[in-house]
């Protein structure tokens, strides 16, 4: 039987909701500050959350706008100026305690972390965003919780693209069918997949009602029932904790589920 040796977590969506209270409410405080009139509402903002990363995000939105500048080179610049202010403002939101982990994640960390089962971080955004989130939830001393941080700085080719999890892996040097990818959306369902890691899919606002398709298992957070994919029979549990997981990982890597 396969052992879990390590649970591979996304941040945002996934940690703590912080697509919608976080980045968003940046992202228009950036475009004021910086004498735009451009806003994002909740729902532009979803369909926006298709494309991963912050910078791209704006990029792909100025094709959009009609007082976008016209050369790239100057689009790539505004980009840049607005990304450097939402995180700047992110941080302040995170600081006055306006995002929280998500339920049952800081409780599954510790049942990993007290069973041997390591912990590893695999997102496209910032360090800057995750050291404010973790350094405000967790603590000081965060970053000791994991084995392996790797961050949009360390994989810039962004997800559904599987780089962030090759290169965790690499990091943590296991293989794929040692570890557990939890995720939110359906792009970073498709890069853990791309890798060759079972994915449990705890789903954020912006993904409520999204099908997640080849998932181990889709749950509305970690403190609720998952629905577990229909190759997977046995045991099913009230909330998610790490012997379920461990259960389900198993019978994910059984012949021939793994296909």
């Amino acid at each position: 039987m396969l052992m879990l040796a390590a649970l591979l977590w996304d941040v945002d969506g996934t940690v703590a909701e912080t697509e919608r209270d976080g980045h968003l409410v940046a992202f228009n405080e950036a475009f004021e500050a910086l004498g735009l009139p451009w806003r994002w509402s909740i729902e532009r903002y979803a369909e926006l959350l298709r494309v991963t990363g912050g910078r791209e995000r704006l990029l792909h939105d100025m094709t959009t706008q009609a007082d976008a500048p016209a050369s790239p080179a100057e689009r790539e610049r505004l980009a840049a100026a607005l990304h450097a202010e939402k995180n700047r403002r992110y941080g302040q939101l995170v600081e006055r305690g306006a995002i929280a982990l998500r339920p049952g994640v800081l409780r599954l960390m510790n049942e990993a972390t007290a069973s041997g089962v390591q912990l590893a971080i695999a997102t496209t955004t910032s360090r800057v965003n995750l050291e404010a989130l973790l350094g405000a939830q967790l603590g000081a001393s965060w970053p000791a919780r994991f084995a392996a941080i790797v961050c949009g700085e360390d994989a810039p080719v962004k997800k559904p693209d599987p780089q962030v999890y090759l290169r965790c892996l690499d990091a943590l040097q296991l293989d794929a069918d040692e570890t557990l990818a939890i995720e939110d959306s359906p792009n970073g369902l498709a890069a853990a997949r791309a890798a060759g890691i079972a994915t449990l899919v705890t789903r954020s606002l912006n993904f409520a009602s999204h099908a997640f398709e080849g998932a181990l298992a889709v749950c509305d957070d970690l403190d609720h029932p998952a629905a577990p994919s229909p190759h997977l029979q046995g045991a099913r549990a009230a909330r998610i904790d790490l012997a379920l997981l461990r259960h389900w990982h198993a019978a994910w890597w059984q012949e021939p589920l793994r296909a």
